[in-house]
């Protein structure tokens, strides 16, 4: 493992978990975390994912606990890491969330650390995430850069 830091990485303002029923999820964590919002389900378009284009339609719930947000994640269908820990059975906590400015220096220095991105999109000109893991670590990293 390398002693390597990705540099200025602001506090973690994420934590998501990959969930089996998101109802039941929803019910079991409201004690620890507050109210849930729970979306509609989210079809996701056209991401890169390990290399390839792919969809996935994943049903999401948040919550804020003080500046963390806590997202629940039941993955539907399609191709995405969500999907890819459900088939698994990986079920738990997935990843963490750092929101940045310039995602593409943050995941230069990441790969530095033994990295690599598995799923990208870029919604629009301001609006990108990445998820990024490395070989032997469970704990997957997520960059947002979103205004």
């Amino acid at each position: 493992m390398t002693n390597r830091v990705i540099p200025n990485l602001p506090h973690i303002d994420q934590v998501g978990f990959v969930v089996q029923n998101l109802m039941e999820s929803v019910r079991s964590y409201e004690m620890l975390f507050g109210e849930f919002s729970v979306w509609e389900p989210t079809y996701i378009e056209a991401a890169s994912y390990r290399g390839e284009l792919a969809d996935c339609t994943l049903h999401i719930a948040t919550a804020q606990n003080g500046s963390l947000e806590i997202e629940l994640i039941q993955a539907l269908a399609g191709s995405s890491p969500h999907v890819e820990a459900t088939e698994r059975r990986a079920f738990g906590m997935h990843h963490v969330r750092y929101r940045i400015k310039d995602i593409e220096s943050y995941i230069k220095a990441a790969e530095t650390c033994g990295y690599e991105v598995i799923w990208y999109k870029q919604w629009d000109e301001i609006t990108k995430f990445g998820y990024l893991e490395r070989v032997g670590d469970p704990l997957i990293i997520e960059f947002l850069e979103m205004p």
